[in-house]
């Protein structure tokens, strides 16, 4: 397929800059799978969309202050850092700025030196193998000096890092909110558990890689970034016995979907695993695993909504983004959401 094929125009003023005050009043377009017809509601309305039975798939992640602002030791250079993943206490693949300035060997300093690094490797991609000093514990230094690496489209300050998280977020890791889940409260958990819709927690750090650009013209041709995963026994049986009782797997967001269709046997079945995973998901691809998907509104010809193309179909899904802007919905990290259903 030709990745202009989900080029698509955003009107600038569409692109949400602020989360709206009660995460689940954002509105929620309802779009069939089969059909594509399309329904509008709120959020909230997610409760009578889901049955007993069902299985709601929620990423647990917990997104870090990644993004540190120091200065080269001695020259007192300007520089940035965007931690991407842990290789383990002390060591971290970085993204920096400017890049000409932070060869091997160069140190930097961060606030007023309860932090520093040393420049070790420089990879292929750009990116840097940093090493850590630092007295005390490194989150509670990366808490304190560390900002939210919010997403380039978005360039108002964040109030409260709160509204970039979860409420369900657990584990440290990811350099970017799984999106799709910022529109749950715990009372509507709470209200769909109450329901009989079961709620599995899996994780998979999501890596700066999600709003990589596909550059090539080909989408079978881009090669996807890796990210690590980790889904425990409990989450396994929950989908399991899910998938034996005739129940739905929804999958909350492209990050869950990822990762169970990474680790899907043939008959939708799942064991508990963790790894890596640099799966892309296109259409042509058969799912496995997932019978529906909660997302939010992706950028045009990136990787994202070719993943909800593949499981909501092309014409559907680019006819759902046409009415999505005739409508006024609200797109990306902060915008508004897509339940893609396989039921009127």
């Amino acid at each position: 397929m030709d990745v202009k094929q989900f080029d698509f125009e955003l009107p600038q003023e569409l692109i949400a800059q602020t989360p709206i005050r009660e995460r689940d009043q954002s509105r929620l377009l309802i779009m069939n799978r089969k059909t594509g017809k399309l329904r509008h509601r709120r959020f909230a309305d997610i409760i009578e969309e889901l049955d007993s039975g069902d299985c709601l798939v929620l990423n647990n992640t917990k997104v870090i202050p990644a993004r540190l602002y120091g200065a080269i030791e001695g020259s007192g250079g300007a520089v940035e850092f965007l931690l991407l993943r842990r290789i383990d206490d002390t060591h971290w693949e970085t993204m920096v700025r400017p890049g000409r300035r932070l060869r091997e060997g160069k140190r930097v300093v961060f606030g007023d030196g309860q932090l520093k690094a040393e420049i070790e490797t420089v990879l292929e991609n750009g990116n840097r193998i940093v090493r850590f000093a630092f007295t005390g514990v490194f989150e509670e230094i990366l808490d304190s000096l560390g900002e939210m690496p919010l997403p380039h489209y978005i360039t108002h300050k964040l109030e409260d890092k709160e509204r970039y998280q979860t409420v369900y977020a657990k584990h440290d890791g990811s350099a970017a909110a799984p999106t799709a889940g910022l529109h749950f409260t715990p009372e509507l958990l709470q209200k769909l558990e109450q329901k009989g819709v079961e709620l599995a927690y899996l994780t998979l750090h999501v890596g700066i890689g999600t709003f990589r650009p596909v550059k090539v013209e080909k989408v079978e041709d881009h090669e996807m970034h890796s990210e690590f995963y980790v889904v425990d026994q409990a989450c396994a049986d929950k989908i399991n016995r899910c998938r034996k009782n005739g129940g739905r797997i929804i999958a909350v967001g492209t990050t869950s979907c990822r990762t169970l269709e990474s680790i899907a046997k043939e008959d939708g079945t799942v064991e508990a695993c963790s790894g890596y995973t640099n799966i892309f998901i296109y259409p042509g691809y058969q799912m496995k695993a997932v019978d529906c998907l909660i997302t939010n509104f992706h950028l045009p010809q990136s990787t994202l909504i070719m993943l909800v193309s593949t499981i909501g179909g092309y014409e559907h899904t680019m006819n759902a983004y046409k009415e999505a802007i005739r409508e006024r919905y609200r797109f990306y990290s902060f915008g508004d959401s897509m339940f893609v259903n396989n039921r009127e």
